[in-house]
Order: C-alpha cells, then sequence, then structure tokens
C-alpha cells in the first residue's frame, strides 16, 4: 500500500514504530534482510514516519499526519473480481449436489476442497470491492435487456460456466453419472476460470493490484492443480470400467 500525503503523491511504503523496544527489533530484522529504512521514536511518545530515499538518496521524514491510500484501480480489475464471484458461486452450488448424489470417495473430498476454497475466495473478493467503494454485482449488459434475451442465463458472460441444461442434468443425476457429469462439468468450469484469468492480464494496466495479482495468480494455480487431481479421477474411472 502506497503512502500518500497531499504534497507527496506516490510515496514509497512506510514504516511506523510504536516504542522503542520495537524499534530495536525491527532495525535488526531489517538489518538483517539489507533494507535501508527504519522508523524513530521520539521522547514525546509520537512516532517518525520515515520515507525511504532513492538509491543514493538520503530517507526523508514526514509529518505524522501522513496516511496511506489504495493504489489507483483499473476497472477491468472491478469487473474481473465482480465476475469472479458469480462463476464461484456455481462451483460451489455445484459441490452442494455431491452429498445427495454420490459415494464417490475421492469426489466428496474434492468436493469439499473446492467448496471451501472457493467460498473463502469469494469472501475475499467481496471485501475487495467493498474495501474500494465498488457494488458485488456488475451492471447488466445493455444486451441483457434486448427482447428475447434469457435474463437467468448468466453462463454467455462467464467462460466454462454450466449451462441451465447441464446443471439440471446434473441435478438429476445419481452415482457413477453424477461423477462423470460433474468431473467433465467442474473442468470445464474450472477452465474457464483460467480464461479470465489470462483476459485480466491481457489487459494493459490491470491486474497490477497487489492484492489481486496475488489472487488471481493463486486462481489459476489452483483450478490448474485441481483440473489435474480431476482427470486423474476420471482416468482411473475409465480403467475400473475396462476391467468391469
Amino acid at each position: 500500500m502506497d503512502a500518500v500525503h497531499k504534497d507527496k503523491p506516490n510515496l514509497k511504503p512506510i514504516v511506523r514504530i510504536a516504542s522503542s523496544r520495537s524499534l530495536l527489533l525491527a532495525c535488526a530484522i531489517l538489518a538483517g534482510l539489507s533494507v535501508p529504512v527504519c522508523a524513530q521514536q521520539t521522547g514525546t511518545g509520537t512516532p517518525v514516519v520515515v520515507q525511504p530515499g532513492a538509491p543514493g538518496q538520503p530517507t526523508r521524514k514526514l509529518p505524522p499526519s501522513t496516511r496511506g491510500a489504495l493504489p489507483p484501480g483499473s476497472p477491468k480489475n472491478v469487473e474481473f473480481m465482480q465476475r469472479m464471484i458469480m462463476h464461484h458461486a456455481q462451483a460451489v452450488e455445484m459441490t452442494a449436489l455431491i452429498d445427495s448424489r454420490t459415494q464417490n470417495k475421492e469426489l466428496r473430498l474434492l468436493g469439499a476442497r473446492i467448496s471451501k476454497s472457493q467460498s473463502d475466495e469469494v469472501a475475499f473478493m467481496k471485501r475487495w470491492l467493498e474495501a474500494r467503494g465498488e457494488p458485488i454485482s456488475p451492471p447488466m449488459p445493455s444486451m441483457m435487456h434486448m427482447p428475447g434475451m434469457d435474463m437467468s442465463n448468466h453462463s454467455m458472460l462467464m467462460p466454462g460456466m454450466l449451462t441451465a441444461k447441464q446443471m439440471e442434468a446434473l441435478k438429476k443425476a445419481q452415482g457413477a453419472e453424477f461423477d462423470q457429469l460433474f468431473l467433465d462439468g467442474m473442468i470445464q468450469h474450472h477452465r474457464g476460470a483460467l480464461v479470465m484469468v489470462r483476459e485480466l492480464f491481457d489487459n494493459p494496466g490491470a491486474g497490477q493490484d497487489a492484492e489481486l495479482f496475488s489472487f488471481a495468480t493463486d486462481v489459476d494455480s489452483g483450478q490448474r492443480a485441481e483440473i489435474r487431481i480431476m482427470q486423474t479421477i476420471l482416468r482411473e474411472k475409465s480403467l475400473e470400467e475396462n476391467h468391469e
């Protein structure tokens, strides 16, 4: 997070130390890491805010009123988070069907993993949007208001999302049939999330927010790993069926 003062925009990160004891500990750690920045404590107990200088330049003391501010945002960042919330919601809906439709232990464990991780990510994305004063849901595109458009089918907006027909088939399936439809559908769903991450980073200026960058790369690596798990389950399932 950048430190911003009305007279000094785009300042580098700052460090505050509240006590002399904390100051000594922080300086020792920073010295060990070769980081040329520290904070000072005045005799009055007022912390001194220090801005590290550029290489070869001295540090500067900033007024105690200096406050941090979020970096400039990109509309594509907001759009990505809003759409990914909707995308994750369908994955959680799919995993909620598992307990009543299959006894496959591997699928149950995988479903619990997906449900937990994506529910946690939805909570993070909502906090990220709220911190920036952005709505949780994206505005409805103008095309959705055209005569004859199915307002309930949001899958046309999200890569990989299951259609209403696919979701209905999944809800009606049981046992081995459910396992197959779930795995095929979730692989499709995860691949769609990878497309969304790629589209984010393909937009100039998007994906540069530190929190969002970390989140998007985690989504990419996590869902790639889960795709490999699901593909392995499908291969083992196919081998078992061939031996029967």
